[in-house]
């Protein structure tokens, strides 16, 4: 079975690809850049999704009021400037002359009526958007005069420049035409590429937009895109992604699984590049059920776990090992927290004291794409002692179950992730810590964190938030809810054609600045 599945891999790496949508228009003095991605987008509605993969494909066709660059750092992109006028009150002056796709010029009336379409209760035809938590306490958008904008705040919150660039602004004119279902096929941005056609399941293709005004001057070169074309073409499958690639029929892929570095590294005209994600690995423990209410229990298993094996051996030494919640680059990461260093009989020691029994079994639930891992994982734990085994689900039905306190009740174990792409801790550490947080599927909670978070949402003097925050990430790693895993690097397979691209640790593919060689 082994043999005939491997032969089948080696043949369809090996088999040409034949671009189903349109060969390259180069004989017509036009050029393309052709993406293999993952996943298709859910949506065209920049206000109806919690998805990167969504998102990215969006931002291709959408501008924000800020943007991050390849460095992560925070841009204006539609805003010409952005200041605090206290502490709760933000005024932008946008730049003039941006227009829609459609040709209607961008306005304040515009990005008023997007952040109360994001933020305001049944403003999306009658629902509310999903992305309402990603602009926090706003509660007024003012439109000022059609060149200026004030956001109002309920109360302090200093993410608020950190979460804007997730934000694409809509025309409300052509909302208006579409209404809220056509939003979903239709989309009418002021970014670089407008829509030319979406096959599901198959492709989204975009072309130039010859009057864009050109995006952040902070990133050159601005002004339209290079290329003509953009086409995102879905591909799922791992190995199919990668002959794609091979074939010269698409240009860049994402997750390039780690085992096929070395095959993409041997071919002359790709490369792979590498970016540090934002994405934390853990393995969430359920801490209020026995044994690991028990905090020896949750320390023992931090210190049985080889993670540097995990790491070259089933992800090819493209992670860093972690101590905490949070990745290195992060605003206010802790590099002082204690290492739980490898040590099978102090994690032998630390069972036999909190009475469990050798032979004891324990689950850890995953989902199909990181079987290995928890495998591998379950594996290392075993060697204590215990009886340790993966659990595989769909994903439909294990992120519900752990995010339910009565359904994760007789769960034990939960090898899951938590992205962090403003690369500020509360983006991290509120919902997946706090109290009743909406991610916290360890059910962990700790009074002093609670109130160190709480402060930090609301505290805008940096060094007073970065204090509170490292403080945090003490009691975290000292009580030990998670197996402190890993943070993956993003990989991705790109063709040496392709210049003028380089990976973001935010996972957006930006196509705007990319050229064609030769």
């Amino acid at each position: 079975m082994r043999s005939t599945r491997r032969t089948a891999l080696l043949t369809t790496l090996a088999a040409p690809f034949v671009l189903p949508i349109a060969r390259p228009l180069s004989a017509q003095g036009q050029t393309e850049v052709r993406v293999g991605i993952t996943q298709d987008a859910l949506t065209l509605d920049p206000a109806n999704h919690r998805n990167r993969d969504t998102e990215t494909i969006i931002r291709n066709m959408h501008d924000g009021l800020l943007t991050r660059d390849s460095a992560m750092r925070i841009q204006n992109e539609i805003a010409e400037n952005f200041r605090a006028v206290d502490a709760t009150t933000y005024e932008i002056g946008l730049r003039r002359g941006i227009k829609f796709h459609s040709g209607d010029v961008l306005t304040a009336d515009d990005i008023k009526f997007t952040l109360d379409r994001l933020t305001k209760p049944n403003a999306m035809g009658g629902q509310t958007s999903p992305r309402r938590d990603l602009l926090g306490p706003l509660a007024e958008t003012i439109a000022v005069d059609p060149q200026t904008v004030r956001l109002k705040m309920a109360q302090p919150w200093p993410l608020m420049r950190a979460m804007l660039p997730f934000q694409e602004m809509v025309n409300r004119r052509h909302v208006e035409r579409v209404g809220q279902e056509g939003m979903q096929t239709k989309p009418d941005g002021c970014g670089p590429f407008r829509l030319v056609d979406w096959r599901r399941g198959e492709a989204i293709i975009m072309a130039r937009f010859a009057e864009y005004y050109g995006g952040s001057p902070e990133i050159p070169p601005s002004g339209p895109a290079q290329v003509d074309r953009a086409i995102f073409r879905v591909l799922p499958e791992n190995a199919s992604r990668v002959a794609a690639l091979l074939a010269g029929e698409v240009d860049i892929i994402n997750e390039l699984p780690p085992s096929a570095m070395r095959q993409v590294e041997a071919n002359r005209n790709v490369q792979v590049m590498k970016v540090n994600g934002t994405r934390t690995f853990f393995v969430a423990m359920n801490n209020a059920r026995a044994p690991f209410s028990d905090i020896r229990v949750r320390r023992a298993l931090n210190h049985a776990l080889d993670r540097g094996v995990i790491i070259s051996r089933v992800l090819g030494g493209t992670a860093t090992a972690l101590r905490g919640v949070m990745s290195p680059d992060a605003f206010a990461f802790n590099p002082d927290l204690p290492e739980y260093a490898l040590d099978l009989d102090r994690a032998r020691a630390l069972l036999a004291e909190a009475g469990v029994a050798q032979g004891t079994e324990m689950v850890i639930d995953t989902t199909g794409a990181f079987r290995e891992i928890a495998e591998a994982i379950a594996a290392l734990l075993s060697r204590t002692g215990l009886r340790v085994r993966a659990q595989v689900w769909e994903g439909a039905v294990l992120s519900p179950m752990w995010q339910n306190p009565e359904r994760r009740r007789e769960r034990d174990m939960y090898l899951n992730s938590w992205g962090n792409g403003s690369l500020d801790p509360s983006d991290i550490m509120l919902p997946t810590l706090r109290t009743g947080g909406r991610g916290n599927s360890a059910g962990f909670s700790n009074p002093e964190v609670d109130r160190l978070l709480d402060a930090a949402e609301t505290e805008i003097d940096q060094d007073k938030r970065r204090g509170m925050y490292l403080r945090a990430q003490a009691i975290v790693t000292d009580q030990a809810p998670w197996i402190f895993l890993w943070l993956p690097q993003d990989l991705y397979g790109v063709s040496r054609r392709i210049t003028g691209w380089q990976p973001q640790a935010d996972s957006r593919i930006n196509l705007h600045r990319v050229r064609i060689a030769g």
